[in-house]
C-alpha cells in the first residue's frame, strides 16, 4: 500500500493506492480560488497554502481509504518539475513520514506520474503507446515503450498548451483558471469564424506563442460591444487551432514511432474538443487528468524506492 503526495503547483494532494493499482483514496485540495485574484499562480502564496493544507489532506486521504500509517508500506512524492517552494513542502512531509516509520520512499517525476495515471484500475492501459502529455506547464509527445521506459519525441518551444488556453481565456476576459471556462464558452461559438494559425515547426515540436499573439490582435481590433458578441466565436476558433496542433502532432508522432495505440494525459486531456477529436485514444478519467496524488503513487509502483534513510538528502528540482 502506497501513500502518494503531490504539491508541484497549486493543488495539495494525497492518495492511497494498492500495489495492483486500486485507488483507495485520492484527495485534492485546489488553490484556484486563492490565486484567481492574481490572474495566475503566485509561487510564494502557493507554498504557504501547501504548508497549511498538507497535514489535513494526508489525514483525509488515510481516513477515506480506511487505513492508518501502520498499514502503509511505502511513500511516494513528487520531486519535480514544478514550483520549487511548493515541491519542498510535499517532499519534506513525505520524508518525515517515511523516516519516522522506517519506510522506503520513491521520489517521482511529475511527468512520469501523468503517464502512470493510465496504469490505474479499473481500466489500466498496457504499453507500448505514444502519449500526448498536455498540461499548464508542459506539452510533450512521449513514446511509452514500457512502464517506466519512456522516450521524449517532441515538446513545446514556448508556451505549453494549457498555458495557451489560460492566456487565451485571460485575453477574452474569462478569468483564472481559464482553460475550462474557454472550453465551455467555445461550445456556443463557431470554430470556423476565425482562421487562427497552427504553427509548423521542425520535427515533432509545438509552438503556441504565435497563436496567442493572433488572438491578441483579433481582440484588439474589435470594439467592446462587438467583442462581447464575438467572444464565443473567438474562443471556439482559438480552441480549434490548439486542438488541431495537438492532434496533428500526436498522429505524426505515432506514425514516426510505428505505434498504433495513442493516449492523452494531463489537464488539457480534459478538454472536450480534444477528447472528441481523439476517439481512439486511451485517456485517464477526468479526476486523474489534473494534478493528483494517485498518479504519483501509481508511478512509484514502477520506480525504484530509496531505503531508509538514504532519501533524506533527496532534493526537489524545478525543471528537468
Amino acid at each position: 500500500m502506497i501513500l502518494g503526495i503531490e504539491t508541484s503547483c497549486d493543488e495539495t494532494a494525497a492518495a492511497v493506492v494498492t500495489d495492483d493499482g486500486r485507488i483507495l483514496s485520492n484527495v485534492v485540495s485546489s488553490q484556484a480560488d486563492l490565486h484567481a485574484r492574481f490572474g495566475g499562480v503566485v509561487p510564494e502564496v502557493a507554498s504557504r497554502r501547501h504548508l497549511e493544507l498538507i497535514s489535513p489532506v494526508i489525514r483525509a486521504a488515510l481516513a477515506e481509504a480506511g487505513v492508518t500509517l501502520d498499514d502503509v508500506d511505502g511513500v511516494a512524492v513528487t520531486r519535480g518539475p514544478g514550483l520549487i517552494g511548493a515541491l519542498l513542502v510535499g517532499l519534506a512531509a513525505a520524508k518525515a513520514i517515511a523516516w519516522s516509520r522506517r519506510l522506503p520512499l520513491a521520489p517521482v517525476d511529475h511527468l512520469d506520474g501523468h503517464v502512470a495515471s493510465l496504469y490505474l484500475q479499473p481500466d489500466p492501459v498496457e504499453p507500448p503507446f505514444v502519449c500526448l502529455l498536455a498540461s499548464g506547464g508542459h506539452t510533450m509527445l512521449i513514446d511509452v515503450r514500457g512502464q517506466g521506459d519512456h522516450e521524449l519525441l517532441g515538446t513545446t518551444l514556448d508556451d505549453a498548451a494549457g498555458e495557451a488556453f489560460d492566456k487565451g481565456a485571460r485575453l477574452l476576459g474569462l478569468g483564472y483558471p481559464g482553460g475550462s471556462e474557454l472550453d465551455r464558452l467555445a461550445q456556443a461559438g463557431d470554430p470556423e469564424a476565425y482562421a487562427f494559425p497552427v504553427a509548423r515547426v521542425p520535427g515533432l515540436d509545438f509552438s503556441f506563442s504565435g497563436l496567442k499573439t493572433a488572438l491578441l490582435y483579433a481582440v484588439r481590433e474589435l470594439e467592446p460591444a462587438e467583442l462581447e458578441r464575438r467572444r464565443a466565436d473567438l474562443a471556439a476558433s482559438y480552441q480549434r487551432a490548439i486542438v488541431r496542433a495537438l492532434v496533428g502532432r500526436l498522429r505524426e508522432a505515432a506514425a514516426h514511432a510505428g505505434r498504433g495505440p495513442i493516449a492523452i494525459v494531463g489537464g488539457v486531456a480534459a478538454n472536450s474538443e480534444l477528447r472528441a477529436s481523439l476517439p481512439d485514444a486511451s485517456r485517464a478519467p477526468l479526476p486523474l487528468c489534473t494534478d493528483n496524488a494517485a498518479m504519483i503513487a501509481s508511478a512509484a509502483r514502477f520506480a525504484p524506492a530509496l531505503p531508509y534513510p538514504a532519501y533524506l538528502g533527496v532534493d526537489a528540482y524545478a525543471s528537468r
